[in-house]
C-alpha cells in the first residue's frame, strides 16, 4: 500500500489517478494508523516551505513519519515542495525541513539565465543522470524529460546524493535519494508516460 499524504498541498488526485491505472493500491490520507500500515509514501507538494513543514508538524505526522521512515525505513518518494522539505532548510521560509538528505534549498540564481520570463522555471527539460543507480529513472527517456514548475533547487551537501541534473542557467540538481529516501523537483504527475514509469519504479521498488 503507498499512502500519498494528504497535507493540503499538491495533486494528490492526479497522483492516485495514476496509481489507479497501474492498479497499485493506494490511499490518500493524513490518517495516522493508515499512515502506520502503509508500505511507502509520497510526499506531494505544491506551495510554500513554510506552510507545508507548519501543516506536517501541526498535525503530528513529522514524528510518526520520522519513526517510519529513519527507524523502519519505509521507502518516501517527495515531489517539488515535497522533495525540498527533506532538506535541512530552505531559503525561501525560516523553519527546519525534515533533514533526511542534508542540504539546503536555494533559489535558482536569476542572473545566470538569459530567456524570460526568467523564474519560475516553468515548463518541460530533459534530464542528465549523475548516477548509475537512479533507480526511480530506470526506462525514462530522458531527453523528453519532465515538467516543471519551481524557483528554488535543493542543493545537497553530499553530490552522491543527486541521481539527476536539469541545465537552467546551471546545472541544478532536480532528482535526490539517499537510502530509503527519493526527491524529484519536477512533477512526474504531469509528465505523461515519464511520470508513470517513475511512479510504477516507486511502486516496485
Amino acid at each position: 500500500m503507498i499512502a500519498i499524504i494528504d497535507y493540503g498541498s499538491g495533486n494528490v488526485g492526479a497522483i492516485a489517478n495514476i496509481y489507479k491505472k497501474l492498479k497499485v493500491a493506494h490511499v490518500i490520507t493524513g490518517d495516522a494508523a493508515e499512515l502506520a500500515a502503509a508500505e511507502r509514501y509520497v510526499l506531494p507538494g505544491v506551495g510554500a516551505f513554510d506552510t507545508t513543514m507548519d501543516y506536517l508538524r501541526d498535525s503530528g505526522m513529522v514524528e510518526l513519519l520520522n519513526e517510519q521512515v529513519l527507524v523502519k525505513k519505509k521507502k518516501v518518494l517527495g515531489i517539488c515542495v515535497g522533495m525540498q522539505i527533506l532538506a535541512d532548510s530552505s531559503e525561501e521560509g525560516v523553519k527546519p525541513g525534515l533533514g533526511w538528505i542534508p542540504g539546503r534549498v536555494r533559489k535558482i540564481d536569476a542572473s545566470t539565465l538569459t530567456s524570460s520570463p526568467k523564474l519560475p522555471h516553468m515548463g518541460w527539460n530533459s534530464l542528465s543522470t549523475k548516477s548509475a543507480e537512479a533507480p526511480l529513472l530506470q526506462g525514462v527517456d530522458l531527453q523528453q524529460g519532465f515538467y516543471f514548475l519551481h524557483s528554488f533547487y535543493f542543493d545537497a551537501q553530499d553530490s552522491a546524493d543527486v541521481s539527476a541534473t536539469v541545465r537552467y542557467g546551471s546545472d541544478l540538481p532536480c532528482s535526490v535519494f539517499r537510502d530509503n529516501v527519493f526527491g524529484m523537483q519536477f512533477h512526474p504527475e504531469k509528465s505523461h508516460a515519464n511520470g508513470v514509469a517513475v511512479f510504477r519504479n516507486f511502486a516496485e521498488l
